[in-house]
């Protein structure tokens, strides 16, 4: 039986790519029925597109024949859209990432346990193979204790034409490029080795003012002592490294693991994720192959959504796990103001870290 739900806000693009999937396969279950978006332009795209009914307001959408939305709007809108679909009592998928401050992500936690509904970040780092098979290696401690990780980011996007005009730069709607797509990786490192104690990070525009945040570098520190590096550049054009894993027993590599090492020629028998362990004669080859292309990582998360949705898997990333993320970001930017390095606080310390300097 097909899950009926809507969109709210077609902002995010990874939002087309679910529901274009959803509509060629029938096997998730997923029908997308009605939509509804702030901006005419592009909710009568999506209508065109997808196929669907196009409400004239999010109450009207809350109150057709649905039972879960996708949030897609805005970044700035998603605190109001989480807290009225809750109320609603609809399941809840988000796109990343949960808010713009750390006020908005605790009234989207709240609203949540308020109303106790089903609740998912959408980040596919998460539902990544290779990924799942990296966190693996570290959570079973088979690679004995990791010394130092490092994950390289990357993307385009401030090279393409007219992105500069794009909602994704504005300051307002979303901060910068780092609090929108370095997320992923940021998240991606709390999914793997939890919170870290601190964070020293230099975050910078280098290339034009109109696209900010162009290339960011941040290290972060565990309370182990534990090193974890985020490398994010906006005008890669290309890659191939994307994770190394430094531990007392292996070292793991993975390649082709983000949008610019799988947009470019690889060689044929190319090797996505391996392992060297002490003691060893060669390198251990991962069976998981590395997805043909960044559209074909996105794509994937469709069918972990639709298992969330049909109640077969725990949520992708809970409304709590999403602040954490949030505040090692937001530590980032707070890093890279003060020019040195800041204390991530933990979850009951209810001081903002980041507060804007206008």
């Amino acid at each position: 039986m097909s899950i009926r739900i809507g969109i709210l806000g077609f902002a995010h693009g990874h939002v087309g790519v679910y529901c274009e999937r959803w509509r060629q396969d029938p096997q998730p279950g997923i029908a997308v029925t009605a939509g509804w978006d702030h901006d005419a332009a592009r909710a009568a795209g999506a209508k065109e597109k997808l196929g669907i009914a196009l409400c004239p307001t999010v109450d009207a959408l809350l109150a057709s024949d649905i039972s879960a939305v996708i949030i897609g709007a805005e970044t700035s809108m998603h605190a109001d859209l989480v807290e009225q679909a809750a109320a609603a009592g609809k399941t809840i998928v988000l796109q990343k990432p949960l808010a713009l401050t750390l006020e908005e992500a605790a009234r989207i936690v709240a609203a949540v346990n308020r109303h106790k509904v089903p609740f998912t970040l959408a980040w596919q780092m998460r539902v990544d193979p290779q990924n799942i098979e990296i966190k693996r290696l570290i959570r079973s401690g088979e690679i004995g204790r990791v010394y130092m990780l490092r994950r390289r980011h990357g993307l385009s996007t401030h090279v393409w034409p007219g992105f500069e005009n794009t909602w994704h730069v504005k300051k307002e709607l979303n901060r910068g490029m780092w609090a929108d797509d370095a997320s992923h990786a940021i998240d991606w490192l709390l999914w793997t080795l939890g919170e870290p104690a601190s964070v020293s990070a230099e975050i910078a525009t280098l290339r034009s003012e109109k696209v900010p945040d162009d290339h960011g570098i941040a290290v972060f520190r565990y309370a182990d002592g534990t090193f974890a590096e985020i490398v994010c550049s906006f005008t890669c054009l290309a890659g191939e490294n994307t994770t190394e894993v430094i531990a007392e027993d292996a070292c793991v590599i993975q390649n082709y693991g983000d949008g610019p090492s799988c947009q470019v020629p690889r060689p044929r028998d190319a090797i996505g994720l391996k392992w060297f362990r002490k003691g060893a004669a060669d390198w251990t080859i991962s069976a998981t192959a590395s997805p043909k292309s960044h559209a074909e990582r996105i794509a994937a998360l469709a069918y972990e959504l639709a298992r969330f949705l049909h109640g077969e898997r725990e949520p992708i990333c809970t409304a709590e796990e999403g602040s954490a993320a949030l505040r090692m970001t937001l530590a980032c930017y707070r890093s890279a103001e003060l020019g040195r390095r800041v204390t991530i606080k933990t979850a009951d310390e209810q001081a903002p870290l980041y507060t804007d300097p206008d």
